[in-house]
């Protein structure tokens, strides 16, 4: 079952967000999707600093990014005067109407590069405001740098569904409503029952 994702236009840059780098290093085969992709591949400084925060607890991802970039395969990139105000709005006011500096910061550098570059967010949070507030801007998530067309075609069906499951077990990956019968067809029900980031009424089923 091949799942049509929002990355059609391979000269696009995708801007991943923290739990998207997550969710890749989770994978297991992180260097073989980042090569299949065509789309250059972007981080911001935030997020970085997200992620070296996390090596206070083990988690390697942020060791992980720093390979990827000295391979070439993602580039760090500082917010620029109008991405730092979209930055500063959306990480600013009641706690309901803002983000955390990663997701902020990813979707900022989206908006001071449109129309030339897509957000990659999983959180639904993000997703709403970023719907709500920039309904223009086109956003992608983990699932959409999975199924883009190169990198269905490299992987080959078997070794993508144990990415997807790897990237939801190991990285309690997010799936958002309109990719999750994609996801279930995939994995499989049975697998599918062991991800508890997948919605209860997917386990249980």
């Amino acid at each position: 079952m091949v799942r049509q994702s929002c990355l059609r236009d391979r000269t696009v840059p995708v801007i991943a967000d923290t739990s998207v780098v997550i969710n890749l290093n989770a994978t297991q085969c992180a260097e073989t999707i980042l090569a299949a992709l065509p789309n250059p591949f972007l981080v911001v400084s935030e997020v970085v600093l997200e992620l070296e925060s996390g090596l206070q607890t083990g988690r390697n991802d942020a060791a992980a990014l720093k390979e990827w970039r000295t391979s070439g395969r993602v580039q760090i990139v500082t917010l620029g005067d109008t991405g730092a105000q979209h930055f500063f709005n959306l990480v600013s006011g009641p706690a309901a109407q803002t983000l955390d500096d990663g997701e902020a910061a990813t979707i900022a550098l989206a908006l001071e590069m449109e129309p030339h570059a897509i957000p990659l967010i999983d959180e639904r949070k993000a997703n709403r405001i970023c719907a709500n507030r920039f309904a223009h801007l086109v956003k992608g998530s983990t699932i959409d740098l999975l199924a883009q067309d190169d990198v269905q075609a490299d992987l080959g069906s078997v070794q993508l569904a144990d990415a997807v499951f790897d990237a939801l077990l190991g990285g309690r990956m997010r799936v958002l409503p309109h990719h999750l019968n994609w996801v279930v067809s995939l994995i499989g029900q049975v697998r599918a029952k062991q991800c508890e980031s997948l919605p209860r009424s997917i386990r249980s089923g």
